[in-house]
């Protein structure tokens, strides 16, 4: 692996699951990769502890309750270039200069801006924030017609699809189809679900990920927003996006071409491959990961949605179907809806009520800007902690 020179690199949530694993990555090959900045919400220990390490130039604390600029500096075992506090630094963040490339592993409606103007500002972007294209597709999709490869997604099935499409012409897909674990109740009965407990819904069978994404796993209204999230990627049409049950989480997409022929990427549950891979594509780099055993007995079996059981799905696909800022509103509601589940202030099966009932409450005619979106996310946010 010969380049003419390092890759610059911020990250955006380094503390977070993704982020950790993506520094391990760059340890490895750290004469590909160089760390201009990293970012934490509150988990400021471990920001000092990976600064200290990488070294990198830039340093963003966004919630500034939790420690002074002072103290943190106090912490580090060096002077870098600048370190930034709250929130409102985050796009400056996402724009620095020195670096060539943005990995967004944000969680939730902060991570939409910092996409959208690291890419206005000609950054590639790494993008693990699924609520970037949720939200904003239409915005960013406009803004990457023409250079794709600027925007790599590192969701696991959208990587898959990445993988399965490199060579295809679009118009040569017939269908793509997402799978999903189906999540700790995939064979809970209806009546089961009305009682899930907080312990239950973090209680992942196959992924090892953050609390939120592990709900939103479980009611798969996560796979609602990574059907979005294909269609803004990659210009396939809703309907030929389908969603199935795959519990073994080994097939991470197939596509279905007009010949009746399908690739699928398939792998171990190990998100460190998607993303070492949206950070060497179109090129892939030796990885030190586990390999299915092809000469074991294994079973790979399918099952359709239960959409009676999981209605999220459904409320997600019917706000993509309607567009505008409907998806804004349904991850805004879900946001609140999943922090207040965590928080026990309600049921679990109050998460799509409230969803569901933000989409037929609020609407907003004007065009799609991220003002407009901004303007949505409060007001719908406002919604979701009152019902």
């Amino acid at each position: 692996m010969i380049l003419d020179r390092q890759k610059n690199l911020t990250i955006l949530g380094s503390t977070g699951s993704i982020g950790r694993q993506a520094l391990e990555i760059i340890d490895v090959f750290e004469e590909i990769y160089h760390v201009v900045g990293l970012s934490a919400h509150s988990n400021w220990k471990l920001l000092a502890d990976q600064a200290n390490h990488f070294r990198p130039d830039y340093l963003l604390v966004t919630d500034e309750t939790v420690i002074t600029l002072k103290e943190f500096k106090r912490v580090l075992n060096y002077e870098p270039k600048e370190i930034f506090m709250g929130p409102d630094s985050t796009v400056d963040f996402a724009i620095l200069e020195e670096s060539d490339t943005v990995l967004n592993s944000l969680v939730g409606f902060a991570g939409f801006q910092p996409t959208y103007h690291a890419l206005r500002a000609g950054k590639k972007v790494a993008l693990a924030n699924k609520e970037s294209l949720v939200v904003g597709g239409e915005l960013i999709a406009s803004m990457i017609r023409d250079q794709p490869e600027m925007l790599i997604p590192i969701d696991s099935e959208h990587s898959a699809m990445l993988q399965c499409l490199v060579g295809e012409p679009k118009d040569r897909i017939e269908k793509i189809i997402i799978t999903a674990s189906g999540g700790p109740f995939r064979t809970w009965s209806a009546k089961r679900i009305a009682n899930v407990q907080v312990e239950d819904a973090l209680d992942h069978p196959n992924w090892s990920m953050g609390a939120k994404i592990t709900v939103d796993s479980s009611t798969l209204i996560n796979k609602g927003l990574e059907i979005i999230e294909a269609y803004w990627l990659f210009g396939i049409p809703l309907e030929q996006i389908e969603p199935v049950i795959h519990p073994q989480s080994i097939i991470h997409s197939i596509i279905e071409f007009v010949d009746g022929s399908s690739k699928a990427q398939l792998g171990p549950p190990d998100m460190k491959v998607p993303i070492l891979y949206a950070l060497s594509y179109p090129d892939r780099f030796p990885l030190t990961t586990d390999r299915i055993d092809w000469s074991k007995h294994m079973e790979l079996t399918f099952e359709p949605v239960d959409y009676q059981r999981f209605p999220c799905l459904k409320l997600a696909i019917d706000a993509a179907k309607k567009g505008g800022h409907a998806p804004a509103v349904l991850n805004a509601a879900n946001e609140v809806a999943v922090e207040r589940f965590l928080k026990r202030e309600i049921d679990y099966i109050d998460i799509a009520k409230i969803v569901g009932h933000s989409l037929d409450k609020i609407h907003l005619n004007t065009d799609l800007t991220p003002g407009s979106l901004h303007e949505v996310d409060l007001e719908t946010r406002s919604l979701a902690r009152r019902i």
